[in-house]
């Protein structure tokens, strides 16, 4: 969908501006959150022009025709507790709101029910030397501002939710100057190309919001343990049950994002003893892939479950090396 964020009298082409013309807005991180910590940046730029996609440094972190940055909250917006305000990421005016789409996920109500209205709630900012940001996917009745008003940068304008075509809590994040897509990451990138050690030193992110956005091959999103079997849903609607003291199951899961075609990911658990108690080994990735949840468990064995500290191990084995490792434990009473 080359189209894949927009407000009323927005057209977003997927063009990415001329290397060659000056950059000169400086951008702040346009959420209140810690990226690697309460956010992470699911989505970059595509910068393929065919009909494949690769991101600024040459990774898999995009799809076809996406224009703009995808921040990922962990949990839906109602379970978030402290991340998840929208912020101006410059100085500049407001252009155009929507603030009365309904916050439900496109999985629920289909693609069709948000036909032109892929953005959801979101606004458009007007900045100086012809650049424009978009915000999207906002939570209904949050937007604290409205057309004409003047916003510096770092302030308020409203609340992540789950409006447009989206499937996940995040804010998808677009700057565009004269109409064109602006990669902030990498806006001297000529149309078309990628740099595979591409790093933030030409970047559009000012210095505070450059030293958190380092580029991940690859990022564990959230992980931890349940008494059963667990789905995306109640990982993201922060339903899983706690585990109690001597539970019927023990399983351990983990949810990742951004993984590469070949990759190969396995989970252990070990006991107390240090011995293997269950494992689990997915198959390489025939293709990139945005989110994977992956958990392996048993059940309580006769006797019981011995006290001591569970400890779970996640790999991402990608060309041979660990690309992702994740350790994490639960210490049973």
């Amino acid at each position: 969908m080359r189209r894949v964020a927009r407000l009323p009298g927005l057209v977003a082409l997927l063009v990415l501006a001329p290397a060659a013309r000056a950059q000169t807005v400086s951008l702040a991180l346009p959420l209140a959150c810690t990226p690697g910590r309460t956010c992470f940046v699911q989505h970059y730029v595509d910068h393929d022009q065919s009909s494949a996609a690769r991101d600024h440094a040459c990774g898999p972190r995009t799809y076809d025709g996406h224009d703009g940055t995808d921040f990922r909250l962990t949990t839906r917006p109602e379970a978030a507790r402290g991340p998840g305000t929208v912020l101006a990421a410059a100085e500049g005016r407001v252009l155009r709101t929507r603030n009365d789409a309904p916050d439900v996920s496109v999985r629920e109500t289909g693609r069709a029910a948000v036909a032109g209205v892929e953005c959801g709630n979101g606004l458009v900012i007007a900045h100086a030397d012809g650049y424009e940001t978009q915000y999207c996917h906002l939570a209904k009745g949050s937007l604290r501002v409205k057309p004409g008003d003047r916003v510096a940068a770092g302030q308020p304008l409203g609340q992540v939710g789950l409006s447009g075509a989206t499937e996940f809590p995040h804010l998808h994040f677009t700057l565009r100057r004269g109409g064109r897509t602006v990669d902030p990451f990498a806006p001297g990138l000529a149309a078309g190309a990628c740099a595979a050690a591409a790093s933030l030193d030409g970047s559009l992110w000012n210095d505070a919001a450059r030293r958190s956005l380092d580029y991940r091959a690859g990022t564990v999103l959230n992980a931890g343990f349940a008494p059963g079997p667990v789905t995306m849903e109640a990982v993201e609607d922060e339903t899983i049950g706690a585990v109690p003291r001597d539970p019927d199951a023990l399983v351990a899961w983990i949810r990742a994002i951004g993984l590469d075609t070949g990759d190969v990911q396995r989970l252990s658990l070990a006991g107390p003893d240090g011995r293997v108690v269950a494992e689990r080994e997915e198959p390489a990735l025939a293709r990139p892939r945005a989110q994977s949840l992956l958990f392996a468990g048993r059940k309580r064995p006769t006797g019981g479950w011995p006290p001591g500290t569970y400890t779970a191990t996640f790999a991402v084995r990608r060309g041979g090396a660990d690309a992702v490792t994740h350790r994490f434990t639960l210490t049973l009473p």
